[in-house]
């Protein structure tokens, strides 16, 4: 099985095109996307369009759910919050209905999908260390599990006398006698220094996760933002990857 895994795409319609585009050459066969469809960028309804069109399985995220009044704005920062209201805004009934419908975990025979953390994930909490990561492992019942939220792309692993260790590595196999946590980066707002839309492929045939990294045409996704009269800012750091 190959799973085209996604996430934070933030209403970035050229950054998901992008890697729709790439992953048409890696013979996928099932999506997943780990949340936060909308936020941010410009493109909210086209960009749900398209991860329908995907079929992918998709779980929910903090601006998914505040999209639909699921979860407070109050917690977001003022940039994010004058987004999410503009996004609220622009929303149609359909586009409400399916943000409105994802629940916030997946889980098959293969892996398990969050966008923050299993431990109270309605909190939406940043997995951002180890300890973080332990509470996760300690309520993972499989193998391996994706997150997003962070938009940073890393991978921590605990073996098995428990040690947990982090990696930036962009291709790793997957170990029997390991548990992993796969921060899968972000489409639509990438902040780890790359500007480039982020994006996983785990093949279980292989055991083998990858993390890879696609340019797009940031200079419209930016253009559009402050067109819409969002704030400048949220187009200006597209260029940076922060």
């Amino acid at each position: 099985m190959r799973y085209g895994i996604f996430a934070d795409i933030h209403s970035n319609l050229e950054a998901l095109e992008a890697v729709r585009k790439a992953y048409r050459g890696e013979s996928i066969d099932q999506y997943l996307c780990v949340g936060d469809v909308v936020g941010y960028a410009a493109n909210p309804r086209e960009c749900i369009e398209k991860i329908k069109e995907l079929l992918a399985i998709t779980v929910a995220g903090n601006h998914d759910w505040a999209a639909v009044n699921l979860f407070s704005v109050d917690y977001f920062n003022p940039a994010a919050r004058q987004a999410m209201l503009w996004t609220r805004d622009s929303l149609d009934d359909k586009s409400r209905c399916f943000l409105g419908s994802l629940k916030l975990l997946y889980k098959n025979e293969d892996l398990t999908l969050v966008h923050g953390t299993l431990n109270k994930p309605e909190d939406f909490n940043y997995m951002t260390d180890g300890y973080v990561a332990e509470e996760t492992f300690g309520i993972l019942e499989n193998k391996i599990c994706f997150v997003g939220h962070s938009h940073v792309a890393g991978i921590f692993i605990k073996d098995k006398d428990g040690r947990i260790n982090y990696l930036l590595d962009n291709c790793i196999g997957i170990k029997k006698e390991n548990r992993y946590i796969v921060n899968v980066g972000s489409v639509g707002q990438p902040r780890d220094g790359n500007h480039k839309a982020a994006y996983c492929i785990y093949d279980t045939r292989k055991s083998e996760v990858q993390i890879k990294r696609i340019d797009y045409d940031i200079k419209t996704a930016s253009r559009k933002i402050i067109a819409a009269g969002l704030p400048p800012f949220l187009g200006e750091r597209l260029f940076l990857g922060r």
